[in-house]
């Protein structure tokens, strides 16, 4: 038996999508996710996304990195997966339920209310989240915030200069966080304009990462470097960032469907 995929990205964040709720699909495993991620050997994405039904929401979004672990959230899975549904949706996650809504720019996610405690992002013992007595080279002073996921925010100068494929590993293993964590270089441009590049955790350096420009942009409105509305420019282009009146974290930006297509499980050593 064939199992039907699509291929989909937000600003070049790149996922394979399973529709469990149309087509009957295996069992996932850690192993299984990683080969399907595989961008030599599989389809190649950052994160296998699952979609299946659910008595909480309109439907539940299971998330795969790439090497893959599940997590709990994917601001731009979201947005994919709210493209896809094609109108507004409740969509429960491992991190709690999030809500989708077509914009005319693309897909606007409702991400919730950010979380501050050192055991909410989680740390490995207690400290101030918004200047974390903490460094690594150049790198000092990160803000924690968890979106669904936990994020460390570092603000710099020149993004551009900092060599993430050295220290993202070094700081998403540190025993300082029990979970792994994803890694965010920032420097703030102007009131309403953030730069950005993200390690995540379990994948690498992304194009563009939702949760990682969520978690940056409050960090920044936090420590008072920029508005409660704020263009957040990755790699891949730009989100838009609200902080609500109400505390909620409103993420709006494009998401496209690359490509559709097939595999057979057997070719992954798995029996549908």
């Amino acid at each position: 038996m064939r199992v039907p995929f699509i291929k989909m990205h937000g600003l070049g964040n790149d996922f394979v999508v399973l529709d469990g709720r149309v087509d009957a699909i295996p069992a996932m495993t850690a192993a299984f996710a990683a080969a399907l991620a595989d961008r030599k050997t599989g389809i190649g994405c950052d994160q296998l996304i699952l979609l299946e039904p659910s008595d909480v929401a309109d439907l539940r979004m299971r998330i795969f990195n790439a090497d893959g672990g599940e997590v709990e959230a994917c601001g731009n899975a979201a947005r994919a997966v709210g493209m896809l549904h094609g109108a507004p949706a409740r969509i429960e996650t491992l991190g709690g339920i999030i809500a989708s809504t077509p914009v005319d720019n693309g897909i606007s996610v409702d991400m919730g209310t950010p979380r501050f405690g050192w055991d909410e992002i989680p740390l490995a013992y207690a400290m101030d989240t918004l200047a974390m007595p903490v460094g690594w080279d150049e790198l000092e002073g990160p803000a924690g915030v968890n979106i669904g996921n936990p994020h460390a925010i570092f603000f710099v100068p020149d993004n551009a200069a900092i060599d993430l494929a050295r220290l993202g590993p070094q700081i998403e293993h540190d025993p300082l966080f029990p979970e792994r964590v994803n890694v965010n270089v920032a420097s703030v441009t102007a009131r309403d304009a953030i730069r950005l590049r993200v390690w995540e955790r379990g994948v690498g350096e992304t194009r563009a990462c939702g949760t990682g420009a969520c978690a940056t942009a409050v960090a920044a409105m936090r420590r008072g470097l920029c508005d409660r509305r704020v263009t957040v420019t990755l790699t891949g282009g730009p989100l838009i960032i609200d902080w609500n009146d109400a505390g909620r974290i409103i993420m709006t930006g494009p998401a496209s469907e690359s490509f559709r297509g097939s595999f057979d499980p057997d070719d992954y050593g798995v029996s549908a």
